[in-house]
């Protein structure tokens, strides 16, 4: 995986750790047609964020698997949204 893809994967977890988001809002975001930028694709392929029915709504949220990612390559980032309770 290129540095790119990596650091925008992590932006995304990071993103979504931030809140849970609805699905329409991340594909709003995050989709690309680009072939060489897979983020939401990668994110989700690798089980760092995932989906799920909620309040009638499909909504994103980041997994403990990517949590752990993130608290591996950003602790700063990590620690900011642990502080910000958002875990």
């Amino acid at each position: 995986m290129t540095a790119i893809v990596e650091n925008l994967i992590l932006d995304l977890v990071e993103w979504i750790g931030r809140r849970e988001r609805t699905y329409h809002e991340t594909m709003e975001a995050w989709r690309t047609s680009c072939p060489r930028l897979p983020v939401w694709e990668d994110a989700a392929e690798r089980g760092l964020v995932e989906t799920a029915f909620a309040n009638g709504r499909v909504m994103v949220r980041t997994t403990s698997e990517g949590l752990a990612f993130l608290r591996e390559k950003r602790p700063h980032a990590y620690d900011d949204l642990k502080r910000g309770s958002a875990l």
